[in-house]
């Protein structure tokens, strides 16, 4: 943790004491919103004008090349993500251990695609959208701003990007981590930093929130914390009783009555499109309008081509943990350019936020920044790591002196691709969907099964799985909550891996040493 001169306990002069931020699937900027650059020249997008491409083959100078089309599909099958691959499609060549690292040249999409996927290149990996099949992000694009640069925090998946928007590290890991992930994530988060300020959280869940995947999160102290999304934002809005960061976690798993709207590959991003929308809708209808910074961004980018160089120089190790053998990564490089929106009256239309102007001469946008930011806006203790420390803040994206009046009521609304079937219901788990099963099965009691980790998931379909994960959470948080209302140690996390806790009385000291409960204390 880096200390900082601030004092914490109150806000900055900011107008803004409300931050949302709903963190989308595995996509691209290029792939998103290359194409805007023809709603507005400043963004560092893509053009006709100036055609992007990708040899099939990097050691072939005479290779054909596949250029970038805007021919997306709103349902395209899933590319290459893995740390190997991102390397591939940054450097031009399969990995290797050198150092330095070489030029981040980005011309290795089509090549590792094609080895993954004969034709999947053309088809799925060099394609975009242009604006008007992405009617939401083009009303908020040319009514608010968009971050062109804006990177995952490391090229890896999923998992560990998610880990460094709250915590400004994954603690070592660069990939699914099923033994860290049975004790969860050890690391200090921003709520922590937040609560030790006087502010407030919530985390509003659609089928099971992965911010469980830290283990402090866990503990009883922030049950009170999770609420249905459904059940709750909409209401939290319209009373007015948001609290100062607010965490929405799309819904992971697609079933016929409540299709997936996380933007992953292979689901619909009419869904993704129709979530923005609702979100918005219900901020802009909310008293508390006025004070609201919106941001909408994209854990790492699945695999689709992106044209700008990944930063690979001048990019601090959180806390100096070393991912593991073969690939021994230091954590000092980032990933692919991803997806950034910013919403709020106090920003100007048609804003476009590039690099930001320190704190350090490298310093990037990336998920770290979204601590940083919170840090700097209500003026928080400390630095969670020297990632956030290092981060570039988007506040100075609040670049009006009052807030606008006219702002749109609502924005327009994007058809679904095609219904959903039973077949989409019995398609394989992606890998995030694995790992979220895995945190269910913690939380639930299953980890110390030998189902766990892989058998857990045998012949398992998405519908199992939206049905797994939902039961977990509903009966951790039911026992949770008679926990803490008994008067259970706030640091005790429910260990249900025993059967249904009892919580008939307070324990004395000695019931709590060697309870099964897990405490932290």
């Amino acid at each position: 943790m880096v200390e900082e001169t601030s004092s914490g306990g109150g806000s900055s002069a900011s107008p803004i004491k409300t931050i949302v931020v709903l963190v989308q699937e595995n996509r691209s900027f290029d792939h998103m919103l290359g194409w805007f650059k023809e709603l507005n020249p400043e963004i560092d997008g893509v053009s006709e004008s100036e055609p992007r491409s990708n040899p099939i083959s990097t050691s072939d100078p005479n290779s054909a090349q596949v250029f970038f089309g805007k021919e997306s599909q709103n349902i395209d099958p899933d590319p290459g993500h893995s740390f190997q691959a991102i390397y591939e499609q940054v450097f031009g060549k399969p990995f290797s251990d050198e150092s330095p690292y070489p030029a981040p040249t980005m011309n290795g999409f089509v090549q590792n695609a094609e080895a993954i996927t004969p034709g999947m290149s053309e088809k799925v990996v060099m394609q975009g959208f242009p604006p008007e099949r992405l009617p939401v992000f083009k009303e908020l694009v040319q009514e608010f701003a968009v971050c062109d640069r804006w990177f995952s925090s490391l090229p890896s998946s999923t998992q560990p990007n998610r880990l460094y928007v709250h915590s400004a590290t994954s603690n070592g890991a660069f990939s699914n981590d099923t033994n860290t992930l049975v004790r969860g994530f050890p690391q200090k988060t921003v709520f922590e930093s937040l609560e030790e300020s006087g502010f407030t959280f919530g985390i509003y869940y659609q089928s099971f929130p992965n911010c469980l995947f830290y283990r402090n999160m866990r503990k009883l102290k922030y049950v009170d914390n999770f609420h249905q999304y459904h059940l709750s934002f909409k209401r939290h809005c319209k009373e007015g009783k948001l609290p100062n960061y607010v965490v929405i976690e799309p819904r992971y798993f697609k079933v016929l009555s409540a299709p997936a709207n996380d933007d992953h590959p292979k689901n619909d991003v009419a869904e993704g499109q129709n979530l923005v929308k609702e979100i918005y809708e219900a901020l802009r209808a909310s008293p508390q309008w006025n004070e609201i910074l919106f941001v909408v961004v994209y854990d790492e980018h699945g695999g689709y081509y992106d044209h700008v160089p990944t930063p690979v120089t001048g990019v601090p190790n959180p806390d100096g943990l070393v991912g593991g053998p073969p690939f021994n990564f230091k954590f000092d490089r980032l990933g692919v350019r991803v997806p950034a929106l910013l919403i709020s009256p106090w920003i100007e239309p048609g804003t476009v936020l590039h690099e930001p102007n320190g704190p350090e001469p490298t310093s990037q946008f990336e998920h770290s920044s979204i601590p940083a930011t919170l840090k700097k806006i209500f003026n928080l203790k400390s630095f969670l790591t020297k990632r956030d420390e290092w981060a570039g803040t988007f506040d100075a994206i609040i670049n009006r002196t009052s807030p606008r009046t006219d702002c749109p009521v609502t924005l327009p609304e994007l058809p679904r691709a095609r219904a959903i079937g039973t077949q989409e219901e019995d398609e394989d788990l992606t890998d995030f969907q694995i790992e979220l099963i895995q945190a269910a099965a913690v939380i639930r009691g299953d980890h110390i099964k030998d189902i766990y980790p892989l058998k857990l998931v045998d012949n398992m379909k998405v519908s199992d799985a939206a049905k797994y994960v939902e039961e977990a959470f509903t009966k951790f948080y039911g026992e949770s909550k008679k926990a803490k209302e008994v008067g259970r140690d706030e640091h005790e996390i429910v260990d249900l891996s025993q059967g249904t806790t009892r919580h008939s009385s307070p324990k004395s000291f000695m019931q709590k040493f060697f309870s099964c409960l897990i405490c932290d204390n």
